[in-house]
């Protein structure tokens, strides 16, 4: 059974940057694409407005929409269009998740984003502190980046200690699906103490990364095409700054320990990181009964 994705699509260029990055991401995996549509629960009330037409011609518009925009879709892709109804936009997309079972989550990044980087919204916020579905989030551009570029590196993120199990088994898993590398990442960014030795400081996170690499890399299966980085700085932003990148790749990171189980908590390093990361990234739960593109 195929992989199924759902992205939220608005008919913006925000939404055209999500339903961009899930096509590719879709494209690589050989994934179903569920493009959803999320209206107000409001627009199904007697009272808002008194108009019975009114639900008709939004959902009718809303259509509209969606049949517009699966047109620029890869014709290999295959896709399912739908138009829910939900509190909130993010719940509508957990929901609509929830009934197609699908593994994935793309939303686009909030409007005033700097061009090629991703910025917090409301939506992705409420999504990256409460979904139970692993989160994409396509940055701004994304779609001027043709679908055909695919997926070529799938970065993971194990931050500073060992034992991220459960990020580690789904880059295993993207990995297989999307027919990309892995590459281990740590950010060894240092925040210096006033008058600590700055050489022996960065000798000793230097060491704890490689440390944390060499565990992360011996969990993964002997198949798996990895290489490690480690990413010096003195802010977390610096050392995002000082990676090489390709075009094809995406980001993964886990959940904070703040999560609740099998939900998503977006943490400080990760929120620091997105600031900068000029590719997607994909936050999964730290502990995670979902398989991402499975």
């Amino acid at each position: 059974m195929s992989a199924r994705f759902v992205v939220g699509y608005t008919a913006n260029e925000h939404g055209a940057d999500a339903l961009a990055l899930a096509t590719r991401l879709a494209a690589a995996s050989e994934a179903l694409l569920d493009v959803v549509m999320v209206l107000p629960s409001e627009a199904r009330s007697s009272t808002v407005p008194s108009d019975v037409g009114y639900e008709r011609h939004l959902k009718e518009r809303s259509r509209a929409w969606l049949t517009e925009a699966s047109k620029g879709l890869d014709p290999d892709v295959a896709q399912s269009l739908h138009v829910r109804y939900a509190e909130s936009f993010a719940e509508g997309l957990i929901s609509a998740a929830h009934e197609f079972g699908a593994s994935l989550i793309v939303v686009g990044a909030a409007r005033g984003g700097i061009l090629g980087r991703s910025r917090i919204g409301s939506v992705a916020n409420e999504l990256l502190h409460s979904s139970d579905v692993p989160v994409a989030l396509a940055p701004s551009g994304s779609r001027e980046l043709a679908a055909s570029v695919g997926i070529s590196r799938i970065t993971a993120a194990v931050g500073s200690r060992p034992g991220a199990s459960a990020l580690l088994d789904a880059a295993v898993r993207l990995s297989k699906a999307m027919h990309a590398p892995v590459r281990l990442l740590s950010l060894a960014s240092i925040d210096l103490p006033a008058g600590m030795d700055e050489g022996l400081a960065e000798l000793t996170s230097t060491a704890h990364a490689d440390e944390v690499l060499a565990a992360a890399r011996r969990e993964l299966p002997a198949t798996t095409d990895v290489s490690v980085a480690v990413a010096t700085g003195d802010s977390i932003e610096a050392a995002v700054r000082s990676l090489d990148w390709h075009r094809g790749e995406v980001v993964l990171v886990a959940s904070s320990r703040l999560a609740r189980p099998q939900h998503l908590f977006l943490g400080s390093t990760a929120s620091k990181m997105i600031r900068e990361l000029p590719v997607p990234m994909i936050v999964v739960p730290r502990t995670s009964s979902r398989r991402t593109a499975s």
